[in-house]
C-alpha cells in the first residue's frame, strides 16, 4: 500500500510538472502572437505589455531550469535548517536574526511553509541559534546550496562609536526523511534530556519541561525540539531530525572516502566564509564558490537568493 502511495504522489508530481510545461509553452506562443498583432497593425502601445510578459516567461522558464539540476536523492525532500550565531557577539546574534528572516521570506516565495523547531535568544538582542523546517517540493535540493558559514560586514547599529564590525554565522541543512527510510540507534548510543521551553518556539513557556534534547554519544551531535505541546511530539521530532543528521553525515563521509577527501569542520570565523554580505563600505553580495554577485542588497535580504542558488547547482554539474 506504502508503495502504491509512493507511485500515486509520484505520478501525480510528474503530471503537474507536464502541466506547468505546457502552460509555459502557452505563455510564449501568446507573446509571439501579441508581438505579431502589434507589427501587422504597426501599434507600439504592446510593446510595454510584451515586456512585461516576456520578463515574467523568462523567470519562470529559469526556475523551471533550475528545477532540472535537482537529481539528488534526497533534493525533493523538505529541509531541516539550523543557524547559529559564531563570532561578533550580540551583532552575530543579529546576523542570524536578519538570516533567519531572508530565507523565511525566499520560503514564502516559493509556496512553502516554515516551521520553528527551537530557538534560543541571543543574550541582548537577536537570536543565537534556530531551528526551523522548510516543506515543498524540492525544498533540501534549494537549500543545500546555503550550507556553511555567512559572513556580514556593516556599521553595527550596537556600537555607538559608529565603526565596521565583522560578523559571522552558520547555515547548517539537512534532508527531512520520512519515516519509510530505516536508519537504527542504538539506545545506548543516546542521552536524552528535558528542559523547559522557551523563546518564539515554546508552547508552554517556563512552565513545563516539554523540550527535548537528545545528544548522540559516538558523534556528538545534538539535537533540540520545543515547537510541539507535550514532550512526546518533541521527542519524537527530534529524533527524525536526528536520523537526518546522522544519515547526512554518514554520506558525507563516504563521499569524502571516495573521493580521497578528508573532512574538515570549519570555524565559524575568518576564512570559511562561503558568502559574504558587505553592507559598507559598499552594498555587494557575493558567493565564494560560484563568485556569483549581486549589488541590490536590499533585495538579497528580502529573500531574493535564486541567482546564487541556481550558480550553486550549475557548479555541480
Amino acid at each position: 500500500m506504502d508503495r502504491s502511495k509512493k507511485l500515486l504522489t509520484e505520478l501525480q508530481a510528474h503530471k503537474n510538472k507536464v502541466a506547468e510545461f505546457n502552460k509555459l509553452s502557452e505563455e510564449y506562443d501568446d507573446i509571439e502572437t501579441l508581438i505579431e498583432l502589434g507589427l501587422a497593425e504597426n501599434d507600439d502601445s504592446v510593446t510595454d505589455e510584451c515586456k512585461k510578459l516576456f520578463v515574467r516567461f523568462v523567470n519562470k522558464f529559469d526556475d523551471m531550469m533550475t528545477a532540472t539540476l535537482l537529481s539528488g536523492e534526497y533534493d525533493k525532500s523538505n529541509a531541516v535548517v539550523s543557524l547559529h550565531a559564531g563570532t561578533g557577539g550580540t551583532e552575530a546574534c543579529d546576523w542570524v536574526s536578519m538570516l533567519f528572516r531572508l530565507y523565511s521570506r525566499w520560503a514564502a516565495s516559493k509556496g512553502y511553509e516554515v516551521e520553528i523547531l527551537d530557538y534560543l535568544d541571543g543574550d541582548s538582542a537577536g537570536i543565537k541559534s534556530v531551528t526551523f523546517s522548510v516543506g515543498g517540493e524540492n525544498a533540501y535540493g534549494y537549500l543545500r546550496s546555503e550550507h556553511g558559514v555567512h559572513r556580514l560586514v556593516r556599521i553595527s547599529p550596537f556600537d555607538s562609536s559608529g565603526k565596521r564590525h565583522t560578523s559571522f554565522a552558520s547555515c547548517d541543512v539537512m534532508p527531512e526523511l520520512n519515516e519509510s527510510i530505516e536508519f537504527e540507534i542504538a539506545a545506548e548510543e543516546l542521552r536524552i534530556d528535558t528542559y523547559r521551553a522557551s523563546g518564539a518556539g515554546g508552547q508552554h513557556v517556563n512552565k513545563t519541561e516539554s523540550a527535548i534534547r537528545i545528544t548522540h554519544i559516538p558523534t556528538g551531535t545534538v539535537v533540540q525540539c520545543q515547537n510541539e505541546r507535550s514532550q512526546h511530539k518533541n521527542r519524537d521530532r527530534a529524533m527524525q531530525m536526528l536520523k537526518s543528521k546522522l544519515y547526512k553525515l554518514k554520506q558525507d563521509e563516504q563521499a569524502e572516502k571516495a573521493q580521497g577527501i578528508r573532512g574538515e569542520s570549519k570555524e565559524i570565523a575568518w576564512g570559511s566564509q562561503i558568502r559574504s554580505y558587505v553592507f559598507c563600505p559598499y552594498n555587494l553580495v557575493k558567493d565564494h564558490r560560484t563568485n556569483a554577485e549581486m549589488t541590490n542588497l536590499q533585495a538579497v535580504m528580502d529573500g531574493h537568493i535564486d541567482t546564487f542558488i541556481t550558480a550553486y547547482l550549475k557548479s555541480k554539474i
